[in-house]
């Protein structure tokens, strides 16, 4: 069999874990490389199936802004009379929905698409939107990763065409004059990826955090991508010194949020790598700092809808010294 780097093959082997296919590394090497890259392509499209069938739901917010929820991360949709303001766009077979949801809450046309990430339950529709007369905004990095090769979480991207990417692109921060609005766009040291960004509308008061808030659940942290705990934590503490408490805030996966329910998550971000990396500090393995259960006191909160514990406390283990 063809040479796996150890990147590569960490990947599948967690893909045949996820999938139940196989257990084991020597039924892992049993797979050729062709047959692990048809299976890793059937998962995306198996995921984005899976997320497409789902139902949106639509919560209006203010007169202006609506969260559309559902097949993928959450969508923010601001419209007035410059047209609508997409932040996110959900996954490639949700589009119908997306479209018809839109279209439910005016007939203003899609202007602009913001990507927070680069991950395809929020940059998929890139093209659709793009098709349908609309730029799409992200940060400079979205483009770079969107134009690589990725094996993530069993499943295997190509590059994007040109036609899915980007159409306007910024290195810090970028300011939007829209429907009588200045929209704030920050991008943010990397936290979930390298090319996590805020969206923030001031008037409204609501706050699109991308990935960087899993309300209720361990988040995903896309260490390939530059993801990193520390990230995290930090981008958290950005979004603390800019919210008030009755900001509305919008996570990339999860229930709408406020500063009441992202100062827990923060607790718990920061708890959970103390205490990991107090015990790597001290020269325990993973496999016993995973034994220890450093995130036991915040499962029945965290714990239910998102990463495995374990596997949350891997990628903290992973990314702290």
């Amino acid at each position: 069999m063809a040479d796996i780097t150890p990147a590569r093959r960490g990947s599948r082997r967690a893909f045949l874990r996820a999938a139940g296919a196989v257990s084991g590394a020597l039924a892992f090497r049993s797979f050729p490389e062709a047959v692990l890259d048809a299976l890793q392509a059937n998962a995306l499209e198996g995921r984005r199936t899976q997320a497409g069938a789902t139902p949106v739901e639509t919560m209006k917010l203010t007169d202006r802004l609506s969260l559309l929820s559902g097949p993928g991360g959450n969508v923010l949709v601001f419209h007035g009379p410059d047209g609508k303001i997409l932040v996110d766009g959900f996954v490639k077979p949700a589009w119908p929905k997306l479209k018809a949801a839109l279209d439910a809450i005016g007939a203003q046309p899609i202007k602009s698409m913001i990507d927070t990430h680069w991950h395809y339950d929020h940059a998929d529709n890139n093209g659709n939107a793009r098709a349908a007369g609309a730029g799409v905004i992200a940060h400079e990095n979205t483009t770079k990763r969107l134009t690589e090769t990725h094996d993530l979480l069993g499943m295997h991207f190509d590059p994007v065409p040109s036609s899915e990417l980007p159409t306007q692109t910024f290195a810090a921060g970028l300011t939007l004059n829209v429907n009588g609005e200045q929209v704030e766009l920050t991008h943010v040291p990397p936290a979930h990826t390298d090319t996590d960004i805020f969206v923030f509308f001031p008037r409204a008061n609501v706050l699109h955090m991308g990935d960087v808030f899993f309300n209720g659940r361990y988040p995903f942290i896309d260490v390939s991508t530059g993801g990193i705990i520390e990230g995290m934590i930090g981008a958290v503490d950005i979004a603390l010194k800019r919210i008030t408490a009755t900001t509305k805030i919008v996570p990339g996966h999860g229930p709408l949020g406020s500063r009441a329910s992202l100062e827990p998550y923060r607790r718990m971000l920061s708890t959970v790598r103390d205490r990991v990396r107090t015990a790597k500090r001290a020269g325990k393995t993973l496999a016993e700092v995973q034994a220890a259960k450093p995130t036991a006191d915040f499962d029945d909160a965290w714990g239910k809808n998102g990463m495995p514990a374990a596997d949350f406390v891997a990628t903290v283990y992973n990314t702290t010294r």
